[in-house]
């Protein structure tokens, strides 16, 4: 365990020093930015709907029976920005984009078209993981605020329309307006921007480190997903520590 968290690390400082060299990698760094953010649209749209429809209907009734069902709206846009979309946001693309980035990386150093590109002089970490990285960093966020406008949506439509709350839309964006601020929304995007370096340089390491065939791929690109899953909790819990504390 310690070992492979030191050549994450070891992956990332690498990949920090390789980001001069960022502006020759700038096609592939579009075409994984295309893959991650535009090909992944629809799955965020539905799954963030169903988010912010879903703790709308768990919290709505509750708060009615005390009656705080005026406070819906302030409770589910604060709850989606700061914490459900970025998180569940990164648990899909680490499904999605992460295992699909080991696979790919792993098959290329199974069937040795990694040592190809040494021997030709390119960089693997320039060519196959920087591109890769640069893209989560940036489509990851941009995602996750999307994902808050639909769920905050999502949220509006289950409370206007469940006969125990009956909120109509302008209550419950005014009601949300008293509670959320722009601080909770950058909140979020900070973490997505955390979870998105730890998707990429995880899953790459993973592809980088394949072994045995085909089954080694199949290995890798589940350590990929889990390994993910566990940082981008570990890391949610302290990076809301670290905010709370200094972003009182």
């Amino acid at each position: 365990m310690f070992r492979n968290i030191g050549e994450i690390v070891l992956l990332f400082w690498r990949v920090l020093r390789a980001l001069p060299h960022a502006w020759r990698q700038r096609q592939k760094v579009f075409d994984q930015f295309f893959e991650i953010g535009n090909a992944s649209l629809l799955m965020v749209c539905v799954l963030s709907f169903f988010i912010g429809a879903v703790f709308a209907l768990q919290t709505g009734p509750a708060l009615a029976q005390h009656s705080l069902s005026s406070a819906v709206g302030g409770v589910v846009g604060f709850a989606i920005a700061r914490e459900l979309a970025p998180i569940m946001m990164a648990i899909l693309i680490a499904g999605r984009i992460g295992s699909a980035m080991a696979a790919e990386i792993g098959s290329m150093r199974v069937y040795q078209e990694i040592d190809a590109l040494r021997t030709m002089n390119i960089n693997p970490i320039d060519y196959l993981v920087l591109p890769r990285v640069l893209a989560m960093v940036v489509a990851l966020p941009m995602l996750v605020i999307f994902a808050i406008l639909v769920g905050w949506f999502g949220g509006a439509v289950v409370a206007n329309y469940n006969q125990q709350l009956e909120i109509p839309f302008a209550a419950f964006f005014a009601d949300m307006k008293d509670f959320v601020v722009l601080k909770d929304v950058g909140n979020g995007v900070f973490k997505s921007f955390c979870f998105a370096i730890i998707i990429g340089v995880v899953s790459c390491h993973q592809g980088l480190t394949t072994i045995g065939g085909p089954r080694g791929i199949g290995r890798s690109v589940t350590k990929a997903v889990v390994n993910s899953i566990v940082l981008i909790v570990i890391f949610d819990y302290l990076i809301t520590l670290l905010l709370s504390i200094f972003l009182k």
